[in-house]
């Protein structure tokens, strides 16, 4: 382990698998504790080494490796559920220790992983505090303000023999201009007559609400980091905080793991782990590890019909015609089953029923056939086919990534909504209808706007003008691919704009990223960046998931 040596420490293990638990005579430590490598942690951790064990000395593997610099390595622990809270000597924290060495990257990780930053050591002093007194140099003002930036505080040790500080969470006093407005729709909504969707008043009805999941590959991260924060605020599970989840290709592939109960916490890490697998070589990657990954984590078997609550929307597109058509997959009854065809067509195309090879897939194209049952739907494929995402994965048979017509799920999602209470009316079961009373939709950032100097094509004439026109196509190109999965211009301002009009509130959370992430990038150092973007935004907002903890709470059923 000292010297990294993995072909010889596989070999030991083959041997011993015991040798993972073995301890050093001098300070207690397991091979882990050793480790200087990220790949000799993944794989100590791969055979089972316990990832939090604290040697004689009273430190964890993090801990040995937070206060020698190594972020590759420390990284790996974090993604494999090491703790960052843990207490090692002297009751410092990893948070701690990477305050004394004044490691930027790692201070990012470990609040970004959820060490806490107002957590106090043996001498009563908070990693804060202990960026305030030791950070030198020019540094001192970037990491101060960077701390200040997500509400670390810094404070006075406690005099001798006096308790910690208690940690008070103090709330905004009075009441705020968004409670005002979801009063009033929450009075609005019971005031009003019977519509075509809202159904029968009743003064003590519940309102639905809502989550929309913008799609965006690893980005996705930015949306767990979110939940994770809502989830903290509310204290309840997102499962338990929403009656309909909607998502689009990795926001697709949340959205499930929310109804079946995966922690924030565990995806976050699984995030992490995940894009090691998946985007490995050059695009278009191989399907393999994608679809190897998501049979493990929904089972090859699981059916949408399994869990039926929360409802659940994944977009995806049909691309088996030419104009595309959006599909949705679900785990409940569609809400119009012999709705008209959209467009004319001039071919008879494969009905979408029971699968008879990988072509085919086990989903209805609402409309145009008989509807297959529920139970024959699979949860792997629904997420494999929402995140298609054309020129990195190959498509799921007939469908591609449902980012190209439904980036933003939000208004795709209400629409079906609305549709499905319409269903319910004419099949006289007015009674089941819920009125939309909160819907919250959620980004993966915003990237930076950039100069953009020329989106002209032309046919040139000289060398010159080629170059010109080319760079005009290039840019061209991805303007187009922009416009197409945009998630944060009109479908936002379009979203609020329906919202206000049927009286639901609306929150938007997106934040403004300081650089453009890919949706394949694979550099943690980029990745902790994004989440720190994330986290300052989320401390910005702090007041507005105050207001939607609330509010979700208000409804719960």
């Amino acid at each position: 382990m000292k010297y990294s040596e993995k072909g010889c420490v596989e070999e030991i293990l083959k041997a011993d698998a015991g040798q993972l638990q073995a301890e050093d005579s001098l300070y207690g430590g397991t091979p882990l504790h050793w480790s200087k490598t990220a790949e000799m942690c993944r794989l100590l951790l791969e055979h089972g080494c316990a990832v939090n064990y604290l040697s004689k000395t009273g430190e964890s593997a993090l801990h040995i490796l937070t206060r020698r610099g190594r972020f590759g390595a420390a990284m790996v622990l974090l993604t494999h559920g090491a703790n960052a809270n843990l207490k090692g000597q002297h009751g410092n924290t990893a948070l701690h220790l990477a305050m004394k060495m004044d490691h930027m990257e790692l201070i990012k990780a470990l609040i970004v992983f959820g060490a806490d930053v107002e957590i106090h050591n043996d001498l009563g002093e908070t990693p804060g505090l202990i960026a305030a007194r030791t950070s030198k140099g020019p540094n001192r003002k970037i990491l101060l303000d960077m701390l200040c930036s997500v509400g670390v505080q810094r404070c006075h040790p406690p005099s001798p023999g006096s308790p910690p500080p208690l940690l008070i969470k103090t709330k905004t006093p009075g009441i705020g201009f968004e409670d005002v407005m979801f009063a009033g729709a929450a009075l609005s909504a019971l005031s009003r007559g019977s519509s075509e969707v809202d159904g029968p008043r009743e003064q003590n009805r519940k309102l639905d609400r809502l989550l929309c999941l913008d799609g965006g590959g690893i980005k996705g991260l930015v949306l767990i980091q979110m939940l994770i924060a809502l989830e903290r605020e509310a204290g309840r599970p997102t499962r338990e905080l929403f009656d309909w989840v909607a998502g689009t290709s990795t926001g697709g592939i949340l959205a499930l793991a929310i109804v079946h109960g995966k922690s924030m916490e565990y995806l976050r890490c699984l995030y992490f782990r995940m894009k090691e697998q998946v985007f490995r070589g050059s695009r278009p990657y191989e399907s393999a590890p994608l679809e190897d990954f998501l049979k493990k984590e929904f089972g090859e078997n699981t059916k949408m019909a399994d869990v039926r609550y929360p409802r659940v929307m994944v977009t995806s597109v049909l691309a088996d015609r030419h104009p595309g058509e959006l599909h949705i997959f679900r785990n409940y009854n569609p809400p119009s089953p012999h709705r008209d065809p959209p467009y004319k067509t001039t071919a008879t195309f494969k009905p979408l029923t029971v699968p008879q090879g990988w072509e085919d897939e086990d989903v209805l194209v609402v409309g145009y056939t008989e509807e297959p049952a529920r139970k024959q739907q699979l949860v792997w494929r629904a997420a494999r086919s929402s995140g298609a995402a054309p020129t990195y994965f190959r498509p799921m048979g007939r469908f591609l990534d449902g980012g190209l017509l439904a980036n933003n799920p939000t208004l795709d999602a209400m629409t079906e909504i609305h549709q499905y209470n319409k269903a319910l009316k004419a099949e006289g079961r007015a009674q089941e209808i819920q009125r939309l009373g909160v819907v919250v939709s959620l980004g993966t950032g915003k990237p930076p706007q950039v100069v953009v100097n020329s989106v002209d094509v032309f046919r040139p004439s000289n060398p010159l003008e080629f170059a010109k026109s080319f760079v005009g196509a290039k840019e061209l190109g991805k303007m187009l691919v922009d416009c197409c999965t945009d998630s944060d211009g009109c479908a936002v301002d379009r979203a609020g704009s329906w919202c206000e009009m049927i009286d639901t509130v609306y929150h938007r959370l997106s934040p403004q990223l300081s650089q453009e992430v890919m949706l394949d990038e694979v550099s943690d150092s980029v990745l902790v960046d994004m989440l720190w973007d994330t986290q300052m935004y989320l401390y910005e907002q702090r007041d507005t998931l105050q207001t939607l903890a609330r509010q979700l709470k208000g409804h719960k059923k």
